[in-house]
């Protein structure tokens, strides 16, 4: 019983498993929605064409994902370029696979792009649409991590 009390603590410290995969794709979902919410705000509010604030969500969603992953790593003592590596490697396919897929939904839903920040479709469509992209990139991140990539190169500075 001990024993397997310690391997399965092992297994959570690895970030492995399905749930070092919702946990994973949880921090790429908050750094995402993070620059998702605030490129369609930005973008709506100064009245931009749907095109130049997809662009601004998705260069923001990166922007956001990354920084909360530099942020952890450089906290747990690396130094700029090498947490900078680090975010790079844990974070970009899943943030593209995130985008990717939340974008899509928002750009398919039928006025969604159209809508105005005081409008319920813009909001249900953009939680909608990140909710389906939890969903489509957790399989994503525990394939990753199942091969030491992904988040699991950022757990490897956790301690």
């Amino acid at each position: 019983m001990q024993h397997e009390a310690h391997t399965g603590h092992a297994h959570h410290q690895a970030g492995g498993g399905w749930a070092g995969a919702v946990r994973a794709t949880l921090h790429c979902l908050t750094g995402c929605a993070i620059g998702e919410v605030l490129g369609m705000v930005i973008g709506t509010a100064l009245g931009w064409g749907n095109a130049p604030t997809l662009i601004l969500a998705i260069v923001l969603a990166f922007f956001f994902g990354y920084a909360l992953t530099l942020r952890g790593v450089m906290k747990a003592g690396l130094g700029l370029r090498a947490a900078l590596k680090v975010a790079l490697a844990a974070d970009t396919l899943s943030i593209a696979v995130m985008e990717l897929v939340d974008n899509g939904v928002i750009v398919l839903w039928p006025g969604a792009m159209d809508a105005g920040l005081g409008d319920p479709l813009f909001w249900g469509a953009l939680a909608i649409a990140l909710a389906v992209a939890f969903v489509l990139t957790t399989p994503v991140n525990k394939w990753m991590i199942g091969r030491g990539k992904g988040h699991a190169v950022v757990h490897r500075y956790h301690h």
